[in-house]
């Protein structure tokens, strides 16, 4: 089963990623824009996502993807780690959330960091 460690590992296999302490949890950050939380229970991560997609990813994956009411005018949804179906998606959904986080010049030099790509 996957969890709060398997987020940690890819997530700081990612460039010039570090983990920094907020709120009381760890925090994966690029070029100082957070991309990943994982909250206190560990039994799910928070990721950057757009507002119009997060509404299409929850109606299609409810048991997946989810929003604490606190964070309903942010940017971010939940995932439930005993949702997901293997590292290749969790993988995935932390290259997103890193993408949008990371600044174009260095997203660009990583053209390995894209979601469906194996990392090698």
């Amino acid at each position: 089963m996957i969890d709060a460690e398997d987020v940690r590992r890819i997530a700081l296999s990612f460039p010039e990623t570090v983990e920094k302490e907020a709120w009381s949890m760890p925090t994966f950050r690029v070029a100082g824009k957070m991309y990943v939380t994982i909250p206190d229970d560990q039994t799910s991560f928070a990721v950057r996502c757009p507002r119009h997609e997060r509404t299409e990813l929850i109606a299609a994956e409810p048991e997946k993807f989810w929003v604490p009411p606190h964070e309903a005018g942010s940017a971010w949804v939940r995932v439930r780690l005993a949702a997901l179906e293997g590292p290749d998606e969790l993988r995935d959904i932390l290259v997103d959330s890193w993408r949008q986080a990371a600044p174009d010049h260095l997203a660009d030099q990583h053209p390995d960091l894209r979601p469906g790509v194996v990392a090698g």
